[in-house]
């Protein structure tokens, strides 16, 4: 993903850790139940693989990285204040992990859960 030359070698960080950082990060946030397939294929296949970044899917052109975050979150939250939050933590890590500024985030909904009562 991102490629920096330095004078005794090169650093290369793939999309694969960028997806790890933003889905831990994602799981920390208030409200957050998980994180959730994209699509019907991607949930079974993820039942298949246990894959740690499902959920999470990085794009880098080059110049700008870009996450979409699937989450399913708590009845009775406030979806937006969560969505708000999530990106927002989401940006801090990778940015202050990578050192490179995300250009976007998009957080989508795929659902909610309610939690037991007892």
């Amino acid at each position: 993903m991102s490629d920096e030359k330095t004078s005794i070698g090169s650093i290369h960080v793939s999309q694969k850790a960028v997806a790890r950082i933003a889905y831990h990060a994602a799981l920390q946030s208030y409200g957050v139940v998980g994180l959730a397939a994209k699509n019907i294929a991607d949930g079974i296949a993820q039942v298949l693989v246990h894959d740690p970044t499902h959920g999470v899917e990085v794009n880098y052109d080059g110049q700008a990285i870009n996450i979409d975050l699937y989450i399913v979150i708590e009845y009775g939250t406030r979806i937006k204040s969560v969505a708000y939050s999530i990106s927002n933590s989401v940006r801090y890590n990778v940015e202050k992990i990578l050192g490179t500024p995300v250009n976007e985030i998009n957080v989508h909904v795929n659902g909610l859960r309610v939690s037991d009562p007892d």
